[in-house]
């Protein structure tokens, strides 16, 4: 049965009846667990995706960073389509000539020892939660079940049951408990708070280098070498969430590591897929990871030869290093524009790389009114994509490839945008 006609069809319908079709499929058979714009997207190259209607649009949010690499990478879409035609799943029952070498490379970038190969964010961070307590209570010592995480309020980590559990977003724990136990939240970029919140049962710090769903909150100098000491000296394991933060989207690997610290264990996803698949990853040194026997975590599609053959892509992307240096040039560029808005529709700018957070001047609209703004764009044929968050903010992280151009266009866009 055919729902709907090709996206790409229909062109005597009138503007506007096919998103309208979409959406109406999606109200009516979709959970109601997100409320996109009003974009239907049905192609992508590069830093521009076209809708269902014609509209082209530059894509300033780069799915969360899932598309650091833009649109169809050439490189990437080419390693699926070569693995496409070999063999896509085995099931870790067994092993695949792509699994070996996708670990063994993704270590190497990461500088750590071993890799568990997971499929999302959200499974990355419950994998390192869960070998976070395994290697307190193996190692540390802790007695049994009462392993206990530092983590940080206005956090994000996914949303799981574990995950909300210590979630401070009242809209991602209505509901939903009762909550996991083990958890202790204290303020970001506090340094003295988080201290004090060590005991001899905390096994980790949990911690984004920058909170990206908060708003893209940059925490104070020193901060993360702070967290480093804390947990160098309470024998616990300082666990970096960087599956929005890492692989390129600050202009480096790894945004702790350009801060000048090395965690015990980081947690990758998003950008490791490519915008194709979904690859996560927790990497640590053996002492750590060493501590899963087999039977004890698993995951029927992690480690698949199809995701480990679009994540070789991805490692040797960031491995040959001009797209870290390219990201790093467009990021002043970007940020230099974002600083000529405060008092012009902006209260605030913050970022670092290429990735930002736009506070709106409440007097001007709410950050989703300056989105579908942004969205309609100043003429018919052209807009931008951005996504609002905690109300006032607009965050901006555009695929690691577009060009000044394009960065230089988006900014003009915003600022008629909040005028």
């Amino acid at each position: 049965m055919t729902v709907l006609a090709d996206s790409q069809a229909g062109g005597a319908q009138a503007a506007g009846a096919r998103t309208a079709a979409h959406a109406r499929l999606m109200a009516e058979h979709s959970a109601h667990n997100y409320h996109p714009l009003p974009v239907v997207i049905a192609g992508g190259q590069g830093a521009w995706v076209t809708d269902v209607e014609g509209r082209r649009y530059l894509d300033f949010l780069a799915g969360y960073s899932a598309l650091n690499f833009g649109h169809r990478h050439p490189a990437l879409t080419a390693a699926a389509h070569r693995q496409l035609d070999r063999v896509t799943l085995t099931s870790r029952a067994f092993g695949n000539d792509q699994l070996g070498p996708f670990c063994t490379e993704l270590a190497a970038l990461v500088g750590k020892q071993m890799v568990l190969p997971m499929n999302t964010g959200a499974e990355a961070v419950e994998s390192g939660l869960k070998v976070a307590r395994k290697w307190g209570y193996d190692v540390k010592g802790v007695p049994a079940d009462r392993a206990r995480v530092v983590v940080a309020a206005e956090a994000f980590h996914g949303r799981t049951i574990s995950v909300v559990s210590f979630s401070t977003d009242p809209e991602a724990r209505g509901g939903f408990g009762p909550f996991t136990p083990g958890f202790d939240v204290v303020p970001y970029g506090d340094a003295p708070a988080l201290r004090a919140a060590i005991t001899p049962e905390t096994v980790a710090v949990l911690l984004e280098p920058i909170q990206g769903e908060a708003g893209v909150i940059v925490p104070p100098a020193g901060y993360l070498a702070e967290v480093r000491e804390i947990c160098t000296a309470s024998n616990a394991l300082y666990v970096s969430d960087e599956v929005q933060a890492g692989l390129g989207r600050t202009g480096h690997v790894l945004a702790t590591r350009a801060a000048g610290v090395d965690a015990d264990v980081y947690l990758l996803g998003k950008a490791l897929g490519g915008g194709i698949m979904p690859v996560s990853a927790v990497v640590a040194d053996a002492d750590v990871l060493g501590v899963l026997k087999p039977g004890q975590h698993g995951s029927t599609f992690g480690g698949n030869p199809l995701a480990c053959a679009v994540g070789r892509a991805v490692v040797e992307l960031l491995e040959e290093g001009s797209l870290l240096e390219h990201t790093r040039a467009m990021g002043e560029i970007l940020h230099e524009g974002l600083r000529e808005l405060v008092g012009h529709g902006a209260t605030a700018v913050r970022g670092t790389g290429l990735w930002a957070g736009v506070d709106v001047d409440p007097a001007i609209g709410t950050g989703r009114e300056i989105c579908e703004r942004l969205a309609r764009g100043v003429d018919a044929a052209v807009g931008v994509l951005a996504k609002d968050t905690h109300g006032p903010t607009v965050r901006l992280s555009p695929p690691l490839v577009i060009t000044e151009a394009e960065i230089r266009a988006g900014l003009a866009a915003l600022r008629t945008a909040l005028r």
